[in-house]
């Protein structure tokens, strides 16, 4: 089986934990990848074969809706796989007034998602499972500043927000736009590093062997 710790991973007893077990992604974003190899882990990609289907308006709280996806993703990769491996499966979805901002369909669509949270506050939430059943949220709040259209046009015609969610990338020429964001920054990149390890230790307090699956 490969090794899926890297030497620079701080030697915390989870990541001990992790030693020997198969982590798989249950994703090919580019940008969890690297955010979860700068921290030491290298997971073995297995994308969900889940269709992303599920409808925003069937939730009474917007919030449930990237736990939910996550959560399908997850137990759709777990099922395809030995019962040895870690499966982690993350869902991030940017939000301004209860309005979901997924990926833009076109230039259009991106230069109004933008024109609306310039100057305003997008809230951007990733769902994160763990195998089957554990699971957490994280939230942080993006504050725009109030940029003159030219910049958002310009920014729009570059065409580096049209394959993320939300229409922007805060690590990319989308900095730009940005005044200051309140929480975890890797979280609105793609997938919030702290908090998973967070997460994981907590886990780990409350039974030890929760990675025998």
């Amino acid at each position: 089986m490969p090794n899926h710790i890297l030497p620079n991973a701080l030697r915390l007893p989870v990541i001990k934990k992790l030693e020997g077990k198969r982590i798989v992604l249950a994703s090919n974003s580019p940008r969890r990848q690297e955010i979860l190899r700068t921290f030491g882990l290298v997971p073995d990609i297995v994308p969900s074969n889940f269709e992303e289907n599920l409808l925003p308006s069937s939730f009474s709280d917007i919030h449930e809706y990237p736990v939910a996806t996550a959560t399908h993703k997850a137990v759709e990769v777990y099922e395809r796989l030995v019962p040895s491996t870690s499966d982690v499966s993350s869902s991030v979805l940017p939000s301004h007034n209860q309005e979901l901002l997924e990926k833009p369909m076109s230039k259009e669509d991106n230069l109004r998602m933008l024109l609306d949270i310039n100057g305003g506050v997008c809230e951007v939430v990733t769902g994160v499972v763990i195998g089957k059943s554990r699971f957490m949220d994280e939230r942080t709040l993006v504050y725009f500043s109030d940029n003159p259209r030219h910049v958002v046009e310009a920014y729009v015609e570059n065409g580096e927000g049209l394959d993320r969610a939300g229409g922007f990338a805060i690590q990319g020429l989308g900095g730009l736009l940005i005044r200051k964001i309140e929480g975890d920054y890797h979280n609105v990149v793609g997938f919030p590093a702290a908090s998973f390890f967070t997460f994981l230790d907590l886990l780990l307090e409350e039974d030890p062997d929760f990675l025998e699956v």
